[in-house]
């Protein structure tokens, strides 16, 4: 899901009811995701689906709290890397691995 598009879509994972945090993920990004939002407290859920023959699978994550909404939280400023950085929106779409401050503070 990108942070474009503030959509709250639930969906059945495993039996579970869960938020949709991202769809079409590849396994790189699933780990990326599940490692970011367990650390910070959301028990993660991760649903593969088959691609045709040939094709690498997909996947599609979603946590468990029904409240959760990707676009809210990184604009938010709530969500908090292992080392304890600001997940800004470069680091959640794995364009930067550091939190840049803001562009007036120099």
């Amino acid at each position: 899901m990108s942070l474009t598009n503030a959509k709250h879509i639930i969906t059945e994972i495993d039996g579970v009811r869960c938020s949709v945090v991202e769809t079409g993920a590849t396994a790189d990004r699933v780990k990326f995701l599940k490692e970011l939002l367990e650390h910070n407290k959301f028990e993660v859920k991760v649903l593969e689906v088959q691609a045709e023959e040939g094709g690498e699978p997909s996947y599609t994550v979603g946590v468990t709290d029904l409240v959760f909404n990707p676009v809210f939280s990184v604009y938010d400023r709530s969500l908090r890397t292992r080392d304890g950085q600001i997940v800004s929106p470069d680091i959640w779409n794995q364009k930067a691995t550091v939190y840049k401050s803001n562009y007036w503070v120099k």
